[in-house]
């Protein structure tokens, strides 16, 4: 009897395409392609691949400008709350604590919606951030064009260059609502933005003092030339006294830099001229922050005559 030729070895399972580890490999790498869910055991949605979850970075800003930001835990939800900083809700697992049932006073007074969360949520929507079953969603900040600051006949206008401390910003916005600047200018990129630690520290008054974004600082500090400006950066080496400055009764811009590395080598550059607060004591610098008030107030003495 002939002997029949067999037909060779016994291909995978995976490779036969009527079997049903092959059908479901062929469904898993069209879900992947077209990110459908795949049916896992006993007919449940399965994700074909489980993709990291996208997670904006601390301070990311969206493509508009607006930053996004939470504030969590007792005690900085209610003093963020006592400060006046705006919110869009306030998330909350728990009313036992006397400082959660301040704010959720706080929150009602201001109009702020008040959504009871679990805890499970909580710790999905701050990464995994210590909360104490409480946190206030900020309201994100819309910046103002810098040419937007051009107003009136003489404007006085404040840029910072290499400020990266909320609280410095602040500090300056609350002097420059203070001695009647018409804004500040920040840099879009390595600096600092409008978060709740700015509105906290500039004491409510970025509720009238417009903060614009520069996408480059250098190339704004000279349009505010063109529009007739004199800009004057502020400059531990600057050969003249703001006091002295005469030219800041006319409209003007001053820069501010870090206590640290001072104003940018371009900045500088581009400043019509370098001005100085004299100190005769024995500190070398002043935090940006405090040296902004100083000049600010000499800027207005002077424009005051």
């Amino acid at each position: 009897m002939a002997k029949r030729k067999g037909k060779g070895p016994t291909p995978k399972a995976e490779d036969r395409h009527w079997h049903a580890k092959r059908q479901k490999a062929r469904a898993v790498k069209s879900a992947r392609r077209t990110g459908t869910p795949t049916l896992g055991p006993g007919g449940r949605d399965k994700p074909a691949e489980a993709p990291e979850r996208a997670r904006r970075p601390a301070g990311a800003r969206r493509a508009n400008g607006e930053v996004p930001e939470l504030v969590t835990g007792r005690n900085p939800v209610v003093e963020a709350l006592r400060a006046g900083v705006p919110g869009s809700a306030l998330y909350v697992s728990s009313s036992s604590d006397e400082r959660v049932r301040e704010s959720i006073q706080l929150a009602a007074d201001r109009g702020v919606p008040l959504l009871e969360t679990g805890k499970n949520e909580l710790d999905r929507m701050t990464d995994g951030a210590v909360h104490q079953g409480i946190a206030l969603q900020v309201k994100p900040y819309r910046y103002a064009h810098p040419d937007d600051l051009l107003t009136g006949s003489a404007p006085l206008i404040v840029a910072v260059d290499g400020i990266t401390d909320t609280r410095n910003l602040g500090a300056i916005v609350r002097s420059a609502a203070a001695f009647g600047a018409a804004g500040v200018v920040v840099p879009e990129r390595r600096a600092a933005g409008v978060t709740a630690g700015t509105w906290k520290s500039s004491a409510g008054t970025l509720a009238t003092v417009p903060v614009a974004q520069a996408t480059n600082l250098t190339r704004q500090l000279k349009a505010y030339q063109k529009a007739g400006c004199f800009v004057a950066g502020l400059d531990a080496g600057g050969g003249v006294a703001v006091a002295d400055l005469e030219v800041a009764s006319g409209p003007f811009v001053l820069v501010v830099g870090s206590e640290g590395k001072g104003l940018g080598r371009l900045v500088g550059e581009t400043c019509d001229l370098l001005v100085t607060i004299p100190m005769p004591g024995r500190a070398e610098s002043l935090n940006a922050g405090v040296a902004a008030g100083i000049a600010l107030y000499e800027v207005s003495r002077l424009r005051s005559r």
